[in-house]
């Protein structure tokens, strides 16, 4: 971002409106990275939720697979397991830039024929609900992950700005200020002499 040596007026210029472009990103990265922190939180709300609903739901999945075992036995639970593929479908939003998931749907098959009890039939519907539970669950913290990674990215080019080329680009400026103020001193007292001498030294 220095760009080089810079040196007389025309560096004073470039350095002013260097640091006046460092300041204005150093403000927008301050409203960017606050946009991201407030979204970053509302979306560890709504994976911490569905954390709750998929831990909710395995319980469930878990308590009728034991009555359906119990009742009907693991070779009627084997047989009775579907063969159809699973269709997921998962919709996407964007944060400041950073497109991440915002929502995950699933479709099922056709529920297959089951020669067992009902538990057999409510433990296939529970294991169902929690898969889709747990596919909501991993959307929701792939977009933490995400958008986290960004706000984490954000706050480090502010400091660095902040930190290390705002500083840099104001010492090099009040540097340069300073040797031109040197040298309009000088031309001055040059100047003043100048006037000074008669017109025979002047010859």
């Amino acid at each position: 971002m220095s760009g080089g040596p810079v040196a007389g007026r025309a560096g004073r210029l470039m350095l002013t409106a260097r640091l006046s472009t460092a300041r204005r990103a150093v403000e927008l990265l301050d409203r960017k990275q606050r946009a991201l922190a407030v979204d970053c939180a509302r979306l560890e709300l709504v994976a911490a939720r569905a954390a709750e609903d998929f831990e909710r739901a395995a319980r469930t999945a878990t308590r009728w697979l034991r009555r359906s075992v119990a009742l009907d036995g693991r070779r009627i639970l084997l047989d009775s397991m579907p063969e159809a593929t699973v269709e997921v479908v998962v919709g996407y939003a964007v944060t400041m830039g950073v497109r991440h998931p915002a929502s995950c749907g699933v479709r099922f098959g056709p529920e297959p024929p089951l020669a067992g009890s009902s538990a057999l039939v409510q433990a296939l519907r529970a294991h169902r609900t929690a898969l889709a539970a747990a596919l909501q669950l991993a959307a929701a913290q792939r977009a933490v992950a995400l958008v986290s990674e960004e706000l984490a990215r954000t706050r480090q080019q502010q400091r660095t700005l902040e930190l290390r080329w705002i500083p840099r680009l104001e010492q090099q400026l009040a540097v340069l200020v300073q040797r031109l103020d040197e040298t309009e001193r000088e031309e001055n007292v040059r100047l003043r002499w100048a006037a000074r001498r008669t017109p025979w030294e002047r010859s």
